[in-house]
C-alpha cells in the first residue's frame, strides 16, 4: 500500500532567496560611531542655526562618504571618499540647473547616466564616483535646493568632507596600522592553510589567503611612495608581504604530502602564527624557530620557505632597493588616465553598461514626466542602485531592493508618524545612521533597508511631509524596479544568456599557459628566474577568484542562467585544483624531485587547450574521456589526474 503523500510545502527557489541571509561578518564598530556623529551633527547645527535644510543637505553628503568608505588604509580612505565627492558635486550642479525643466530635464539625466555607467567600469572608486554623479543629479533634477546654484553642492561636499576629517582623526596614531593587520592577517591566513592540509576545509582555507594576499598587495602596492627610500615602513611590510608567498606555493605540495603520509607538524601553523604577530607587533632580532627535520621535498620545501620568511620578518631595515614589487609598482598618473579613458571611450562593456543605464533613466525621468509621481525623483533613484553592475544580479538586486524597501519603510513609517519633528530629529539620526554600516556589511537588502529611512528623514526636513511621504515612496520604489527588470534586465540577452563560460575558458587557457611557464617557459626564457611564474600564478589566483566571483553572482540569477552556472560550477573548482596540482609540482621539482619529461608537460598543456576551446564553443557539458600517458610515479601524476577529473567534466567531443 502506498504511503499517503505528506503536505506539499512551497518555498522560493534558493537563488531567489540567497540575498535575504545575512553575511556573517562582525559589525565595524567604528565606522558605526563614524556614521552617527557625521549623519547626526549637521543635523544639529541646522537646527541650531535656524537652518534645518542646510543640516540636512550636509547630512546627505556625509551619508554618500560613509557609504564611500569602504577602505582600510588612510591613503586609499582619502582618495575614495575625496573623488567621489567631486563628482557628487557636479552631479547636484547639474541636476539643479535642470529642475523643473520637463523634457530638458530627461535629457540630461539620461546624458549623465551614459556617462556615470561609462565611468563606472574603470575600478572601484570611479564606480562609487559615477554612482554619486548620478544619484546627486537625480536628487538635484528631483528635490528645491537653495538658491543660489552653488549652495547645494557645497553644502554636500562639507558632509563628505566631515566624514573626511572623522575617519583622518586617527592618522597620526594609526599611519600604517591597517597595512601591518592586512599582512599579519595573510600569515595568519597561510597557517590556518598549512592546519588545513590533508583535510576537506584546505580549498576553502586557500580561497581565503588568495583573497588576504589580493587585500594586501592592493593596501600596500597601490600608494607606495615611488622612491622606495621614503616609505621604509611601507617598504618592510611589501618585503614581509613577499616571502609570505613561497609558504603560500609550498602549501599544495604540503597538502598533497598530508593526503599521503598524515598531517604536518602542528609545528609549522604554530610558527608561521607567530611571524604573524611579529609582524603586527613590529618585532625585530634573531628568529628561533623549533621545526621538525624536513625529510621530503614538500617538507623541504616548507622548512626552506618558513626560515626564509622568519629571517625576513624579523629584519629591521631590509635594502629598500632588493625589494621586489611582485605586481609592480603603479604607473605614472599620466599614463593611468590614459589607460582609463581609451578604456572607457572604447570597451565594448564600458559602452553596453552606460547604454543600458541610459536607457533605464530616460525611461524613468519620462514616465515621471508624463504621469504625476509624488517626489518622482525615488523613481531613478531606485533604478541607479538597482542597476549598478558591481552589485550583484540586477535580477536579484531588483528583489532585494523592493524588499529593502518594504523594510525600511515600515521603520521610517514608525518615526515620521510617532516622532516629533526638530530637535527629535538628532538621536534618532544617530540612531537610524548606526545602521548604515552595521547593515551594509550584510548584504544588499539589509543595506537598503537601513538606508532608506536615513533618506526619508532628510527628505522630510527638506519638504516637510510627514507621513505622506511613505507610501509614495514605495510606489516609487516598485516602479523604478520595474523599469530595471523589463528595460536593464529582460531586453538585453546578455542578462541571461551570461558569458560565464568564456571567462572560464579564459582562466582554463591561462592555467594551460602557467603549466608550460612552470616546466618550460620560466627556465628558457628567463634563465632560472622563477619570477615570471610567481607573477603568473599570483595573477592567475586573482583572476580565478574574479572567475568565482562572477560564478556566484551568476546563480543568484533565474534559469537558465542560474542553472547553467550551478551545473558548470564543478569544473571552476577543477581548475583551481589543477593550478595548485601544477605549483605543488614545480615546488617538489624544486627541492629534489625528478624533473618530468617535456613530453608529458606539453601533453598537459595541450588538454588544458582542449579543454578551454570546448568550453568557449558549447553551452553545454560534454564528458570527455581522456587517456593522458606519463609516469604514473613522477611528478605530474597528480596533475594529470587533475586534468583527468576536468575533462570527465567539460571539454569538446572529439570521440
Amino acid at each position: 500500500m502506498a504511503r499517503p503523500a505528506g503536505p506539499v510545502r512551497l518555498s522560493p527557489p534558493a537563488w531567489l532567496t540567497a540575498g535575504l541571509k545575512p553575511a556573517p561578518t562582525p559589525i565595524p564598530w567604528a565606522a558605526v560611531l563614524r556614521a552617527s556623529v557625521a549623519l547626526s551633527a549637521p543635523l544639529a547645527v541646522g537646527l541650531a542655526a535656524g537652518r534645518p535644510a542646510y543640516g540636512a543637505l550636509v547630512s546627505m553628503g556625509a551619508l554618500s562618504g560613509v557609504i564611500g568608505d569602504t577602505a582600510d588604509a588612510y591613503r586609499m580612505r582619502v582618495f575614495n571618499i575625496a573623488v567621489p565627492q567631486l563628482f557628487g558635486a557636479i552631479g547636484v550642479t547639474l541636476g539643479t540647473l535642470v529642475f523643473g525643466q520637463g523634457w530638458l530635464a530627461v535629457a540630461a539625466l539620461t546624458l549623465v547616466a551614459l556617462v556615470s555607467g561609462m565611468i563606472s567600469s574603470i575600478g572601484a572608486v570611479a564606480s562609487v564616483s559615477g554612482l554619486l554623479l548620478l544619484l546627486n543629479a537625480v536628487v538635484g533634477a528631483g528635490l528645491p535646493m537653495p538658491d543660489p546654484w552653488w549652495k547645494a553642492p557645497l553644502l554636500l561636499t562639507l558632509g563628505g568632507l566631515f566624514v573626511l576629517v572623522l575617519t583622518l582623526l586617527g592618522w597620526p596614531l594609526r599611519r600604517t596600522a591597517p597595512e601591518r593587520s592586512a599582512v599579519a592577517a595573510t600569515y595568519r591566513a597561510v597557517a590556518d592553510l598549512y592546519e588545513a592540509t590533508g583535510t576537506a576545509a584546505y580549498d576553502d582555507k586557500r580561497h581565503a589567503v588568495t583573497a588576504s594576499l589580493n587585500q594586501s598587495y592592493d593596501l600596500i602596492l597601490a600608494h607606495r611612495a615611488r622612491q622606495h627610500g621614503r616609505a621604509s615602513t611601507l617598504v618592510r611590510l611589501l618585503a614581509q608581504l613577499n616571502v609570505v608567498i613561497p609558504l603560500a606555493e609550498a602549501a599544495p605540495a604540503a597538502h598533497l604530502r598530508a593526503q599521503l603520509y598524515g598531517p604536518l607538524s602542528a609545528a609549522i601553523p604554530a610558527a608561521v602564527r607567530e611571524l604573524a604577530d611579529a609582524v603586527e607587533e613590529g618585532r625585530t632580532g634573531t628568529p628561533v624557530l623549533d621545526l621538525p627535520t624536513p625529510e621530503r621535498p614538500a617538507e623541504k620545501a616548507v622548512d626552506h620557505a618558513l626560515r626564509h620568511a622568519a629571517t625576513v620578518v624579523h629584519k629591521a631595515e631590509p635594502d629598500p632597493y632588493n625589494v621586489d614589487d611582485r605586481l609592480g609598482r603603479p604607473a605614472a598618473l599620466r599614463v593611468r588616465v590614459r589607460r582609463a579613458t581609451r578604456a572607457v571611450l572604447f570597451s565594448e562593456a564600458s559602452w553596453r553598461y552606460g547604454l543600458r543605464l541610459a536607457l533605464c533613466i530616460g525611461l524613468a525621468q519620462a514616465l515621471v514626466s508624463l504621469i504625476a509621481v509624488p517626489r518622482s525623483y525615488w523613481v531613478a533613484l531606485t533604478v541607479t542602485f538597482v542597476m549598478k553592475p558591481d552589485f550583484g544580479s540586477v535580477f536579484s538586486r531588483a528583489v532585494l531592493r523592493a524588499f529593502g524597501t518594504a523594510l525600511g519603510l515600515l521603520l521610517a513609517a514608525l518615526v515620521l508618524a510617532e516622532v516629533p519633528r526638530g530637535w527629535w530629529d538628532v538621536p534618532v539620526m544617530c540612531a537610524l545612521a548606526a545602521l548604515v554600516p552595521a547593515f551594509s556589511a550584510k548584504g544588499y537588502a539589509f543595506q537598503t533597508a537601513a538606508i532608506t529611512p536615513v533618506i526619508l528623514l532628510l527628505s522630510d526636513t527638506l519638504n516637510q511631509e510627514g507621513f505622506n511621504l511613505v507610501m509614495p515612496r514605495l510606489y516609487d520604489s516598485l516602479i523604478g524596479c520595474g523599469i530595471a527588470l523589463i528595460a536593464g534586465y529582460l531586453l538585453w540577452p546578455e542578462s541571461w544568456h551570461t558569458r560565464i563560460g568564456d571567462k572560464l575558458a579564459d582562466a582554463v587557457a591561462d592555467a594551460a599557459a602557467y603549466v608550460a611557464c612552470a616546466f618550460r617557459g620560466d627556465v628558457e626564457a628567463h634563465g632560472g628566474d622563477g619570477g615570471a611564474r610567481l607573477r603568473s600564478r599570483r595573477k592567475l589566483y586573482r583572476d580565478l577568484s574574479g572567475v568565482r566571483s562572477e560564478f556566484q553572482r551568476a546563480l543568484t540569477e533565474p534559469p537558465p542562467t542560474g542553472t547553467r552556472a550551478a551545473a558548470w560550477w564543478p569544473l571552476v573548482v577543477a581548475v583551481e585544483r589543477i593550478v595548485d596540482a601544477t605549483t605543488a609540482a614545480r615546488i617538489r621539482v624544486d627541492h629534489g624531485a625528478p624533473a618530468p619529461d617535456p613530453a608529458e608537460v606539453a601533453s598537459v598543456e595541450r588538454e588544458l587547450r582542449e579543454l578551454s576551446a570546448g568550453i568557449r564553443e558549447s553551452d553545454i557539458l560534454v564528458e570527455v574521456r581522456t587517456e593522458l600517458p606519463g609516469d604514473e610515479n613522477g611528478v605530474l601524476e597528480p596533475l594529470r589526474q587533475e586534468v583527468r577529473a576536468a575533462r570527465a567534466i567539460a571539454g569538446p567531443d572529439l570521440r
